[in-house]
């Protein structure tokens, strides 16, 4: 296999894995376990050496490949990786192995078509964050729906998980039909939907505002940006601690990545001009959303709200058009990843022993489960930015960015900060400190060695970012620069 192939080889290694499932009788559970864990480690390991082989001074696409489609249309599917795209495809083969890990001592029951949602979930995302051409990458996008509807409808937890199903599934949708209808717009007027050429192509500002409000109506579902965030707090507590998992770190941040591979180099003066927008929104959602967070009862709907919170954070520093917020907004969507997705795997560790995630029910659980104690406690710090984690590199960064245009509006933003310290320590104080409540639960168990070794690296690899983020700032530096490129 030659080295530019090696992006579609990593794309490609989870559908053979799903297929090989497929022809794996249901009964032998055990085999479609380790079939499954074997096919994430495996392009986790080919993520890796991605990286290995990336090389950080160009802002060249690498490992191009292309296949001519429909050579009489002009339409081809190409995959190529930058700097921004590259870490997206880390953390994706990353929380698949570990979804697949946090699923190990489910029921046999249906755990096979289970686990074949989840491997082709995870190719369809590495080919959403690879994929250089935007109707190629609408189809993959879209295609994210359907293994994720499956996840929350029949894997949920609890009796409303049908409806938060269909929410997730028809809110996405509908808002990715007017995208659909600004990329034949732009391939019936221009001729092609390759990025790298439609980079190169001046739209007039009358068209690049229409194309922007059509590509914006999908990716602010996606984000997702307040009032369209309705779907997320639904989705997040009916789903199964997996499918929180990837849905938090992974999905959200799809429309993020739409935001920085289509409207900013795309439409450079269309986002000029409806800035001011996004900066209201992403105010509102910061702080409305921690306001939100501080009165929920459910544990998952609490780390749901302050996902939407930070994703406020990151539109901001997008729509900054400085590289200190653009930089900043990325490491603040891996860091998120990260963080939000070991918050969910705290909440699973306390629903698979007590089942129940009201937070009245519990309380003083740094007297019977103290790891599990210290590792919140670490994630609960990360999740509010505290200095020496990846969500501070992030955030510091994002209100550098913005500091330098909009200083009110950087004042704003902050005081969701303030908000997000709050909401997290009030969180982890009703959780662990106080008397336990003996009268709701009785028996208590402590992390395991399976649930420890799958926190830890989590937190290893949020120190690492933030005390030293220069590793993963040198490979999107490139990127992020040429992307500021088109606004001069």
């Amino acid at each position: 296999m030659q080295l530019t192939n090696l992006l579609l080889l990593t794309s490609t290694i989870p559908l053979w894995g799903a297929f090989l499932l497929v022809i794996i009788p249901s009964n032998y559970s055990k085999i479609i376990r380790n079939v499954a864990f074997g096919t994430a480690q495996l392009t986790f390991l080919c993520s890796v050496l991605l990286w290995l082989c990336f090389e950080s001074s160009t802002s060249l696409f690498q490992f191009v490949y292309t296949i001519s489609w429909f050579p009489s249309y002009n339409i081809c599917y190409t995959v190529g990786i930058d700097g921004i795209s590259l870490f997206f495809i880390l953390l994706t083969s990353w929380l698949i192995t570990i979804c697949i890990l946090v699923s190990w001592n489910m029921p046999n029951n249906y755990i096979k078509e289970y686990l074949i949602c989840f491997l082709t979930l995870e190719a369809i995302l590495i080919q959403v964050f690879c994929v250089l051409d935007i109707l190629f990458f609408y189809i993959f996008f879209e295609s994210v729906l359907i293994p994720m509807f499956l996840i929350i409808g029949i894997w949920g937890s609890r009796q409303r998980k049908i409806r938060a199903a269909y929410q997730f599934f028809l809110y996405t949708l509908a808002g990715s039909l007017l995208m659909l209808l600004a990329i034949l717009i732009i391939y019936f007027q221009y001729g092609t939907t390759d990025i790298q050429v439609l980079w190169n192509i001046h739209f007039d500002i009358r068209t690049q505002i229409i194309l922007w409000l059509a590509f914006f109506a999908s990716l602010a579902v996606k984000i997702p940006m307040v009032p369209f965030h309705i779907w997320l707090p639904e989705a997040h507590a009916e789903a199964p601690t997996a499918g929180s998992v990837i849905l938090a770190g992974v999905l959200l941040k799809m429309g993020g990545y739409g935001f920085l591979r289509f409207s900013l180099p795309l439409f450079p003066e269309a986002s000029l001009y409806f800035a001011p927008l996004i900066y209201l929104l992403s105010i509102i959602a910061a702080i409305y959303a921690s306001l939100t967070t501080i009165r929920q009862v459910d544990l998952k709907k609490i780390i749901a709200y302050s996902s939407v919170s930070h994703m406020g954070f990151v539109t901001l520093g997008l729509f900054s058009f400085t590289i200190q917020g653009i930089e900043g907004s990325i490491i603040l969507m891996l860091s998120h990843g990260l963080v939000s997705s070991a918050l969910f795997l705290c909440i699973g560790i306390l629903y698979d022993r007590h089942k129940t995630r009201i937070l009245k029910y519990y309380g003083g659980l740094v007297q019977v489960m103290p790891i599990f104690s210290l590792l919140f406690l670490f994630f609960t710090f990360s999740n509010l930015g505290f200095p020496g984690t990846s969500s501070f590199v992030g955030e510091f960064l994002v209100l550098i960015g913005l500091f330098y245009i909009q200083p009110i509006t950087t004042f704003l933003s902050s005081l969701a900060m303030i908000l997000g310290a709050g909401y997290s320590i009030w969180l982890f104080n009703r959780l662990c400190f106080g008397n336990l409540k003996l009268q709701y639960i009785q028996n208590f168990q402590d992390i395991s060695r399976r649930e420890f070794f799958i926190l830890f690296p989590l937190s290893l690899t949020i120190l690492w970012m933030g005390i030293y983020p220069e590793v993963f700032l040198t490979e999107i530096h490139c990127s992020s620069y040429n992307l500021l490129a088109y606004f001069k």
